[in-house]
């Protein structure tokens, strides 16, 4: 059977529709976290901007009183890495997820003489128990239980191996210091269930929100391995592409796939957006010779819903800042829609300034 082709405009477009960066969504900012699946959560700020550059009205103190509320929780998660999920995706995707994170713990476990881990997490959780901890307490404790352990990237695989919570002061806007944790069962009053329907669901809300993809590309987003049976399953309920390079693509049958050439208005992305991280080829959104931006964390900007260059704000007193620098000379009519869409944009991430600026600098490296 010959399946349809998708060029990378037209993956382009569908990715960007499913992630409401070609219009605004008139949506909770629950709902549209629950529509992501997760929103990365690495730097305090970045779900903030990633809320307000898809969200038609995004007042920051909504996020915080969903944190507060036990609505939506901020964990190790996709990936490894931190991300603010709904509190009820963070159950019952976290047992799927969980090996992704704690994968360190059982390698580096499996060569330590005289391990184990049923003592190692009872310590742990009586630890944990007594107080909410940083991962510097986390790391510390591991050392006086297992000398060999004591590392940061056991502290963070422990974590995930524990479920354990940031608590909302860690995810607030500008927040800085000290990152408590404590065990999701703690914070919330119940604990992440397998349940054996979750990884085929993860699938399908992957799909929703970053297809059409291969499989590949979705092991690439979760860190997860070994998906194909799952795709394989969920087939018959999945419709199916090919790529310009001739990789199959699955797709929900419903899901938008907008024409080519439909208009993607100027976006700004905060730094390691999963829109840039969902897939193994990430050319539908960012060329091959511009993919160390999202691995160096840098805010990005879309123009034609393609990465086209990155920015920062800087705050000088009363007067706001926002630098961009484009990968190559802009045309007049870029430019003006960058100063607009950058200036509202400047104007909410300060909003206590007196004065705003937009300069534009000199086209970075490729």
């Amino acid at each position: 059977m010959t399946r349809r082709l998708l060029t990378i405009r037209e993956l382009n477009r569908a990715t960007l529709a499913r992630q409401h960066l070609l219009v605004r969504a008139s949506l909770s900012p629950l709902e549209l976290i629950r529509q992501l699946v997760a929103i990365q959560g690495q730097e305090p700020d970045a779900p903030y901007i990633g809320l307000w550059t898809r969200l038609q009205a995004f007042p920051r103190s909504e996020l915080m009183q969903l944190l507060e509320a036990k609505q939506v929780v901020k964990s190790l998660s996709i990936r490894g890495t931190l991300h603010l999920l709904a509190t009820e995706d963070y159950l019952r995707f976290h047992p799927v997820l969980q090996p992704v994170g704690s994968r360190h713990l059982h390698l580096v476990a499996a060569k330590t003489e005289g391990f184990d881990m049923q003592h190692m997490e009872g310590s742990m959780r009586a630890f944990l128990r007594e107080q909410p901890r940083t991962r510097a307490q986390v790391q510390q404790k591991v050392g006086e239980l297992y000398p060999r352990m004591g590392t940061a990237h056991m502290a963070s695989s422990l974590s995930m191996y524990l479920a354990l919570l940031h608590l909302p002061q860690s995810a607030a806007w500008g927040a800085t210091g000290k990152r408590l944790l404590t065990e999701a069962v703690t914070w919330l009053g119940r604990a992440p269930v397998a349940s054996p329907e979750a990884r085929e669901e993860l699938v399908l809300r992957y799909l929703a929100a970053f297809g059409p993809a291969s499989v590949k590309d979705m092991q690439v987003w979760s860190g997860l391995s070994k998906m194909q049976e799952i795709f394989e399953r969920l087939r018959s309920r999945l419709c199916t592409f090919r790529d310009e390079q001739g990789r199959e693509l699955f797709d929900l049958p419903d899901a938008p796939r907008p024409v080519a050439d439909v208009p993607a208005p100027v976006r700004f992305l905060p730094c390691f957006d999963n829109l840039i991280l969902a897939h193994e080829e990430r050319c539908r959104v960012v060329a091959d010779q511009y993919r160390w931006v999202a691995i160096q964390g840098m805010n990005t900007f879309l123009l034609d819903g393609f990465v086209k260059g990155t920015w920062k704000t800087q705050r000088s007193g009363s007067t706001a800042r926002l630098l961009i620098e484009p990968f190559a000379t802009l045309s007049t009519r870029d430019r003006h829609e960058l100063e607009v869409e950058g200036g509202r944009l400047l104007r909410w991430i300060d909003e206590d300034a007196e004065r705003y600026e937009i300069q534009f600098e000199g086209g970075l490296r490729s």
